[in-house]
């Protein structure tokens, strides 16, 4: 049994959470919201990095076996030097799926939804330069995250404001959208009202959590299917907030897992 570490500079990362109690819900998580800092896409690349170092250092600090950069945005831009300075454990990230997407599209017009900062980074560029036979429609959402963050994913402001974004991906014909932020899986039912089933939507945190399972199983980690572990919920902004998100946004029956909620201050 292990203990693993979720990041994510809000809930969006829960969308990781939710998937790694559905394969490997045996294990103990930390999920860390850095929501007081949310959202990280429109902070400076050397903002992200440092944060993210730092949250991923307190999440060794706890005894983490393991690390899930459940963020876009500090995958992006940190994840390179955060598995350098802590080279001792898995750290797993997270990245836009425009691989699977170039795959599954049948005409080769593939959105990418994603946040400003991820669009921007050096890593989605490499990424993007590997599939030269695909057209990426590319998309920053901004204002999504805060919508979300305030339990607002399914409302009217955010059905607008996503109406707006998707507009030049539907105008130019996109059969497939990548969601490259984690906080946009709980955007599904919104998207799904605006562009009906006709368009594929490319998730990639059920391969992210696959990753960790192998890096755990590498590492020789006792998995117990017939185990529910703890889930300990910190944030650096509102610990009972974060509590009350977890159930409503996750699909998991958290009843099972033994829940502990607390606000570290000394974030903010």
């Amino acid at each position: 049994m292990a203990l693993i570490g979720v990041f994510d500079s809000g809930v969006g990362g829960l969308s990781i959470l939710d998937e790694a109690l559905r394969q490997l819900p045996e294990h103990d998580y930390i999920y860390l919201a850095d929501s007081i800092n949310a959202p990280y896409g429109e902070k400076s690349s050397e903002w992200i990095a440092s944060r993210s170092m730092e949250l991923c250092k307190y999440l060794v600090a706890q005894g983490c076996d393991a690390i899930l950069l459940a963020c876009n945005t500090a995958t992006a831009e940190a994840i390179a030097h955060i598995r350098h300075e802590l080279n001792h454990i898995p750290i797993i990230g997270v990245e836009p799926g425009i691989k699977p997407a170039a795959m599954q599209s049948a005409n080769g017009i593939v959105g990418v939804l994603a946040t400003e900062a991820t669009l921007k980074s050096d890593k989605f560029s490499a990424l993007l330069a590997t599939l030269p036979n695909c057209q990426f429609i590319k998309q920053a959402g901004a204002g999504l995250v805060p919508l979300i963050e305030s339990g607002q994913a399914n409302g009217e402001e955010a059905l607008e404001l996503l109406a707006e974004h998707l507009e030049p991906i539907q105008d130019a014909g996109a059969d497939t959208l990548v969601l490259g932020c984690t906080h946009y899986p709980f955007l599904r039912k919104a998207i799904r009202k605006l562009l009906g089933d006709s368009i594929n939507l490319i998730d990639t945190s059920e391969a992210v959590v696959r990753q960790l399972k192998r890096k755990l199983e590498a590492q020789g980690k006792h998995l117990d299917h017939g185990q529910y572990g703890s889930i300990k919920l910190i944030s650096s902004k509102d610990a009972e907030l974060l509590h009350q998100m977890a159930q409503e946004l996750m699909q998991s029956d958290l009843n099972q897992h033994r829940i502990e909620s607390q606000l570290v201050s000394s974030f903010r």
